[in-house]
């Protein structure tokens, strides 16, 4: 039996308490498309420190993506607001689980001076799931989007935020400092949701989305898949049809890589070929970008896709 623990943790606290008892699944050989080099460049080192300066966490560790090597070295970090701990307890994440904090009240500034540091010219902003938080940190998001304005004006923001289930009015507050792009993800098809994101409701998230376009037409909406969880090609059809309903105007889709043994199991990597098959059927449904590829995550090349995203509305 496998238990994740943290190694830079003195008290060996579990990572996923409630995996622990979970049987092992197996981990698959990466295919060839899919390897990454180890991050060792003196610009990854250099972002790293500015993370820690700051004392600021970033799903870029937290949920151990393969791109951090290329985005730390092109001083591109997501940061993670709200703690490290989430009250979810999704079966392909890596972030830790448990109970959190209490929120730093001091950590939008703390994130604003990290950007600009960075001298980043386009930020991403994410969280953790704050259920234990009457308003899922709705105030916080609005509250560092407001910090990284005044102190970066000519930085642009976009958000990817929890689904804020029955947080009634939160996406209200969060568009009180409306971000340049607001991303929340489905993650998956509905028919996986019990198993893969048991503590969400996937028409609860695509109603998010909706009604960010309800409160600002003229908002950028974003919204996340992966494949490799089990999921047909006409379900992931399906979900874009789903999103394109609620007006959403950016897909991302990348390959589920699953990152322990207690985790959801790898079912097939999806070839480079397939996502090129995706990304046209996606384009073709109407979406003004798509990134489909195996390594696509969220906020990977988020500044540059902005850039293609805007000249794409302005067409």
């Amino acid at each position: 039996m496998t238990v994740v623990f943290d190694q830079d943790n003195k008290e060996r606290r579990a990572r996923h308490p409630e995996k622990a008892h979970r049987p092992d699944t197996p981990l698959q050989r990466k295919p060839e498309w899919i390897r990454v080099k180890a991050p060792v460049s003196r610009e990854y080192e250099q972002t790293r420190a500015i993370v820690r300066q700051h004392g600021l966490h970033t799903v870029c560790e937290e949920a151990s993506c393969p791109n951090i090597g290329e985005c730390w070295t092109k001083a591109h970090a997501t940061f993670m607001i709200m703690g490290d701990t989430c009250t979810r307890a999704c079966a392909f994440c890596n972030v830790r689980t448990g109970l959190p904090a209490a929120i730093d009240p001091e950590e939008p500034d703390k994130v604003a001076r990290a950007v600009e540091k960075l001298r980043l010219a386009h930020v991403v902003v994410t969280s953790v799931d704050r259920d234990d938080l009457d308003d899922g940190g709705a105030d916080h998001f609005a509250a560092t989007v407001r910090a990284i304005r005044t102190r970066n004006p000519k930085t642009s923001i976009e958000i990817l935020t929890p689904d804020f289930l029955r947080k009634e009015g939160a996406v209200e507050r969060v568009m009180t400092a409306p971000p340049d792009v607001f991303n929340h993800n489905l993650e998956t098809v509905p028919r996986l949701y019990l198993t893969i994101r048991p503590g969400a409701r996937y028409f609860a998230s695509l109603r998010l989305l909706q009604r960010v376009k309800e409160i600002d037409p003229s908002a950028f909406t974003k919204s996340g898949l992966m494949v490799g969880l089990g999921e047909s090609r006409e379900e992931v059809m399906q979900v874009m049809d789903d999103l394109r309903t609620a007006d959403v105007d950016f897909l991302t889709i990348g390959q589920y890589l699953q990152p322990t043994r207690k985790h959801a199991p790898v079912t097939r990597f999806w070839t480079p070929e397939e996502f090129a098959g995706l990304e046209a059927i996606a384009r073709a449904k109407g979406f003004l970008m798509v990134s489909a590829s195996p390594l696509t995550r969220s906020s990977y090349h988020a500044g540059e896709d902005f850039a293609r995203l805007k000249a794409a509305r302005a067409r």
